[in-house]
C-alpha cells in the first residue's frame, strides 16, 4: 500500500484518494485529494497543504455552507458544483416535531440522501468529471464533512478507473478512522453517531439507485455522468502512474 497522508488537525478528513488503492491499480499520487472543507484551516495546515502543490478546489457544499465557512487555502481557482444539503434539515425537523428518533431513523434518512445523490444531483457529479478531465493539475474536491457528497464523488472515480468495489469501500469507510463530530453538535447522541459515521449502507443505496435507474454502473458512467468510452481512457492517462 502507499504511504498515508499526513494529517491536518484543521482538516482531519484531507487524504490523498491514492492512499487506500493498492499499487497494482497505479494511481498518480499527490494529484487528487478528497477532503472536508478548507474554511477552518490554520496558517500551519493551510502551509503544508499548499505545499502539496494543490492548484484547483472542487467544492460540493451549497451556498450558505459555502458563505459561512470560505475556503482559506490561498492561489487555488475554486469551483463550485453545489449540492444543498438536505440531512440535517430533515433531521431537525423531525427533532422540531416533538418525535424521537432511532439509529435506524437515522440510517434510512441517510440512505434517502445517498440515493438523491443519484436521483437529483447527477448533473452536479458530471460536472466534477469535466472539470477532472480537464486536466490533472493537483485538485481537492470536498463538501463540508468529506464524508458523504464527497464519499460519493471519489467512488464514483474509482469506479470509474477500474477499481474494484471492495477498495471503494475501504476508502470510503476510512472516514470513520479520521473524522470527529464537531464540537457543540445540537443532536441526540443516538443521532450523532449515525450523522458523523459513515456505513456501508449508505453508499450501498446509492449503488441501488443506479442499478434501479440505469441498469448498471457503467450505464450510469454513460448516460448519466456522460463518460464514454474514451474519456474513462482519458482519466486513466491522467490520473494513473
Amino acid at each position: 500500500m502507499p504511504a498515508q497522508s499526513p494529517s491536518f488537525p484543521s482538516a482531519a478528513n484531507f487524504r490523498d484518494l491514492a492512499d487506500h488503492v493498492p499499487e497494482r491499480f497505479r494511481m498518480r499520487r499527490h494529484t487528487l485529494f478528497r477532503s472536508d472543507h478548507l474554511g477552518a484551516l490554520n496558517e500551519y495546515d493551510a502551509g503544508q497543504i499548499q505545499a502539496l502543490g494543490i492548484r484547483r478546489v472542487l467544492d460540493f457544499r451549497g451556498v450558505d455552507e459555502r458563505t459561512s465557512a470560505a475556503c482559506v487555502l490561498p492561489d487555488v481557482t475554486l469551483h463550485s458544483l453545489s449540492i444543498e444539503p438536505t440531512i440535517v434539515q430533515k433531521l431537525q425537523d423531525v427533532l422540531a416535531a416533538g418525535k424521537d428518533l432511532t439509529e435506524d431513523d437515522v440510517v434510512m434518512l441517510m440512505q434517502d440522501t445517498y440515493r438523491g445523490f443519484v436521483r437529483t444531483s447527477t448533473h452536479r457529479f458530471a460536472e466534477f468529471f469535466a472539470l477532472l478531465l480537464e486536466s490533472n493539475e493537483p485538485t481537492v474536491f470536498h463538501c463540508t464533512a468529506g464524508k458523504d457528497r464527497t464519499g460519493f464523488a471519489a467512488a464514483l472515480f474509482l469506479y470509474a478507473m477500474g477499481v474494484p468495489q471492495d477498495v471503494v469501500m475501504r476508502d470510503y469507510m476510512h472516514t470513520n478512522d479520521r473524522l470527529r463530530p464537531p464540537p457543540g453538535t445540537f443532536f441526540p447522541e443516538v443521532v450523532s453517531r449515525v450523522l458523523y459515521r459513515v456505513q456501508p449502507e449508505f453508499l450501498d443505496a446509492a449503488f441501488e439507485a443506479i442499478e434501479q435507474d440505469y441498469g448498471s454502473m457503467d450505464a450510469y458512467l454513460l448516460a448519466g455522468l456522460r463518460l464514454r468510452p474514451a474519456d474513462r481512457a482519458r482519466l486513466s492517462d491522467l490520473y494513473r502512474a
